[in-house]
């Protein structure tokens, strides 16, 4: 079904799909060799993910086995060969030109418009899964239920830090999050105190948004 909606997606040529149980938890260490193999039978010029939690893991074990340099957080692309990214936390956006034969990258989903989900054609094609690698094993997912916006994609973000003295304050944040219908974010020291889960962290070393 998955397939069946990405090949209606605009600008999609084809859809790869591979199917294996070891390939359940989009573990990289299984995910890097088949990407590879792929490249290897298709001769791609640029490789790419969203730049998220899962896109980070993956992207520089498969530029590694490609021997080339990747390029993250893309926010606007120039040309096949030059792209902008933001550094230092945002502070800086700079141009990059990237002479790899092969582009590897990740890109901020909220800084490029969502492709249109209908008109395509794209074919769908079924690859042979490589032999499993077996370094790592997925165990459960604890996903924290919400019924606010996700955080990376939310249009309105309501954040707190250390400032509220306690998680128990959040609750100010989440009474006008609901009424904003905003998502609800938290600074490193609010998270490293424990006022929040993790999962809240905005910043660097947390998740990107752009309101």
């Amino acid at each position: 079904q998955v397939a069946s909606e990405l090949s209606k997606v605009q600008g999609v040529a084809k859809v790869l799909v591979a199917q294996h149980d070891m390939y359940k938890g989009f573990l990289a260490e299984e995910l890097t060799p088949l990407i590879v193999e792929t490249h290897k039978k298709f001769n791609y010029t640029h490789i790419c993910a969203g730049a998220s939690a899962f896109g980070k893991n993956l992207i520089p074990r498969v530029a590694g086995k490609l021997d080339v340099a990747p390029v993250s957080d893309i926010i606007e692309i120039k040309s096949p060969d030059t792209f902008v990214r933001t550094i230092y936390a945002g502070n800086i956006i700079c141009t990059v030109q990237c002479d790899e034969a092969i582009k590897v990258f990740t890109v901020r989903g909220t800084s490029f418009e969502a492709a249109p989900a209908s008109g395509g054609s794209a074919s769908v094609e079924k690859l042979t899964p490589p032999a499993p690698v077996g370094l790592s094993e997925w165990i459960e997912q604890k996903l924290t239920k919400s019924d606010r916006p996700e955080l990376t994609s939310a249009k309105v973000v309501v954040s707190g830090g250390r400032g509220l003295k306690s998680g128990e304050n959040f609750k100010l944040l989440y009474e006008l999050a609901d009424q904003l219908n905003a998502a609800v974010g938290a600074s490193r020291a609010a998270v490293d105190a424990g006022f929040v889960p993790n999962d809240m962290q905005v910043g660097q070393t947390g998740k990107i948004v752009a309101p």
